[in-house]
């Protein structure tokens, strides 16, 4: 995948004296009041802004924030905290500009500005080809830095990139396409991935994809349950979807066909009910009884497996395999956290209960890249191919001129 990135355009001299227009994923979550509760998503902007400042570009920033209604203005919908703490980083102000897309405001070399809400714009969620040449006539240069949004075709992070003179990726999209790159495209061997979560129905796409490539596909969460019934092991009253035992049995048997394997649990964590409290009782998979929940996998299942990832050239995560916000069921999740940290390998995580294991566990220095885009990274993982980095590729081909 040859995308064009900023910085190239940087170290070529193209952003001097330019403006350069950059969407950002800057939806960060605002308390009650309006305060940001969480701000990594604003300091991980800070590189892309700062790049272009040094290249000596006068910059725009945008970004959604939460789910407006296109065209109709309210407070909780602005920016505004957003402009606050841009400019605590960047030790500047950030001026904050409402209705911007047909222009009349000014920004000169060595500027910041945050534009308003992007949502707020009629046609941008449908990518408004009117609206879109609109935004690309406010700059010289579009710069693609929210992964988040990479699987969406919309007109501040598609359709912009069509007419703008030049488009690229920021350092954080770069770094992105890297990552996945070197997990999915050209991984270094064992290959493992872990999937999980609920619903095999959600993710049977990403599994299917995964079947081709892994050498070991770890399933866990409500998937296991369901691949553990399609080898005729008991689950009790554990969540499970029946009606795609044929499914989960063809992933197994394309895996097989490959030599490689989906690892079935031989011994579980199960509860009577689903709580905090719930007494955590060991079993052997076969020895499920028809009132127990299955909550995590067992101490020799998280064993073998952990020795699998430790192994691993590459690992691709993507969901905790057990209730693992329950102590007593968290066991599963931690040793497989921690062989992922430990192994040699390459890793690469996403989502948002990936993340949530990875902070619960102190190990985000010891992941060799974490993925900041939720649905964006499960639909890399499904082999499709995400609008940004379709009309990012479409555009590389063109001279900088």
């Amino acid at each position: 995948m040859h995308i064009l990135t900023f910085e190239e355009v940087c170290k070529r001299g193209f952003a001097q004296d330019k403006r350069v227009f950059i969407r950002a994923d800057l939806n960060v979550p605002l308390s009650a009041t309006g305060e940001i509760t969480e701000d990594t998503r604003v300091r991980a902007s800070v590189p892309a802004i700062q790049m272009a400042l040094h290249a000596g570009a006068a910059v725009m920033v945008t970004s959604h924030l939460g789910r407006p209604t296109e065209g109709e203005f309210k407070p909780e919908d602005s920016l505004a905290p957003v402009a606050r703490r841009l400019s605590e980083l960047l030790g500047r102000p950030v001026p904050l500009v409402s209705n911007w897309v047909d222009g009349g405001f000014q920004v000169y070399p060595g500027d910041v500005v945050l534009l308003e809400n992007c949502r707020l714009n009629k046609g941008e969620k449908k990518n408004d080809d009117a609206l879109a040449q609109k935004m690309a006539k406010l700059c010289d240069i579009f710069v693609h830095d929210a992964f988040g949004t990479a699987h969406r075709a919309e007109a501040s992070t598609y359709g912009i990139a069509k007419y703008a003179p030049i488009a690229c990726a920021g350092p954080l999209l770069a770094a992105e396409i890297d990552a996945i790159n070197r997990a999915l495209a050209n991984p270094a061997r064992p290959l493992m991935a872990i999937v999980a979560g609920s619903k095999v129905s959600t993710k049977l796409t990403i599994l299917q994809s995964l079947a081709d490539k892994v050498d070991g596909l770890i399933v866990g969460g409500g998937i296991a349950n369901t691949f553990m019934l399609a080898c005729g092991l008991p689950i009790g009253k554990s969540l499970a979807e029946p009606d795609l035992l044929d499914e989960a049995r063809q992933v197994i048997e394309k895996m097989k066909a490959r030599g490689a394997e989906v690892p079935i649990p031989e011994d579980v964590v199960v509860a009577k009910q689903f709580s905090a409290t719930a007494e955590a009782t060991v079993k052997a998979a076969h020895d499920v009884a028809a009132d127990d929940l299955i909550l995590d996998i067992g101490p020799k299942t998280a064993a073998k497996l952990a020795h699998k990832l430790t192994a691993a050239g590459t690992i691709v995560w993507n969901g905790p395999v057990g209730v693992f916000e329950f102590d007593a069921f968290s066991n599963g999740t931690k040793t497989l956290a921690q062989a992922v940290a430990t192994s040699k390998g390459f890793s690469i995580a996403g989502g948002g209960d990936t993340l949530a294991a990875i902070a619960k566990y102190d190990i985000a220095d010891k992941i060799g890249y974490i993925s900041t885009g939720g649905g964006a990274f499960l639909e890399v993982l499904e082999g499709k191919t995400l609008p940004a980095f379709e009309i990012l590729q479409q555009r590389s081909r063109m001279p900088l001129s």
